[in-house]
């Protein structure tokens, strides 16, 4: 039986878009703007004439040049986070046309290849907005935390080479470690709820980034050392079982990061920890 890669409608729907883009067009960037914390949320529009293969940054760049909006009312420029601008840092992730994703890596000529087009571009749901675009990921690396994402070395830098691992582990590990905390699969899944309380932080679904890379360091020869206290983690509240199985997530994870896995993974995980501890006791 002969086997193939789907046919994603939107790519090549995308593809078509970039070959009849024309340099020099005018596209209107309606964008979500909130002047800060607790403040009420407002929208503007802007006009940017798109050079070829422009990106959602290098266009936030030229309105920051002259923040006049399409009605000609003079405005700040727009705050957003970015960082590496190769879809690497993660930090540019927003809400572009209704789905999430990097805007670093977001070329205009797909979105929006026609004179007039609109894109619009709201800031993550699921976390503090601190200004326009901007939120704060703070929880997210909690989440982190929370499983402990590390591999413990402290004290090992003098104990000669570290243990080696099976080129089948260090290829399903290597898929794993491109999570950059982009918070894509945290936006999409619908257990991942706005919590602004950090008391309630260590409770609450712990999100499929974090139980992707608690199996990780698992796998990890020096990092499973702390595997037991993982999987204490992902048992308790807010873990691997709080999962409603959305599936959302690994469809938005800009690196095809095998989420449904890891957390089936660590569900199965988790269960024969348990069972170990009962026949322990």
């Amino acid at each position: 039986m002969s086997t193939h890669t789907p046919v994603d409608p939107a790519a090549i729907a995308r593809m078509a878009n970039r070959k009849t883009a024309k340099a020099g067009r005018t596209v209107i960037f309606r964008i979500k703007r909130c002047d800060g914390p607790g403040k009420p949320s407002y929208w503007q529009d802007f006009k940017v004439q798109v050079p070829k293969n422009a990106n959602v940054i290098s266009c936030l760049q030229q309105i920051a040049l002259s923040p006049v909006t399409t009605g000609g009312q003079p405005s700040t420029p727009v705050v957003w986070e970015s960082g590496c601008l190769e879809e690497v840092c993660g930090s540019c992730t927003m809400v572009i046309n209704g789905s999430v994703r990097q805007s670093c890596s977001c070329l205009i000529d797909d979105y929006a290849p026609s004179e007039g087009d609109t894109l619009t571009l709201e800031p993550m749901s699921k976390f503090p907005v601190v200004r326009d675009l901007w939120v704060d990921r703070a929880r997210l690396f909690n989440n982190l935390k929370r499983v402990k994402a590390w591999v413990p070395i402290d004290g090992t830098y003098a104990s000669g080479s570290g243990p080696k691992e099976s080129p089948e582990d260090q290829e399903t590990r290597y898929v794993l470690s491109t999570c950059m905390s982009c918070g894509c699969c945290l936006e999409a899944c619908p257990q991942f709820n706005v919590e602004a309380d950090e008391s309630k932080w260590n409770t609450d679904f712990i999100g499929a980034h974090a139980i992707s890379q608690a199996r990780l360091f698992n796998m990890h020869e020096t990092g499973k050392r702390l595997a037991a206290e993982r999987l204490e983690a992902l048992s308790g509240a807010g873990g691997v079982s709080d999962c409603g199985n959305a599936q959302n997530c690994v469809k938005v994870c800009p690196k095809r990061i095998p989420l449904t896995e890891s957390i089936a993974a660590m569900g199965r995980a988790v269960v024969f920890h348990k069972v170990k501890q009962f026949f322990n006791r």
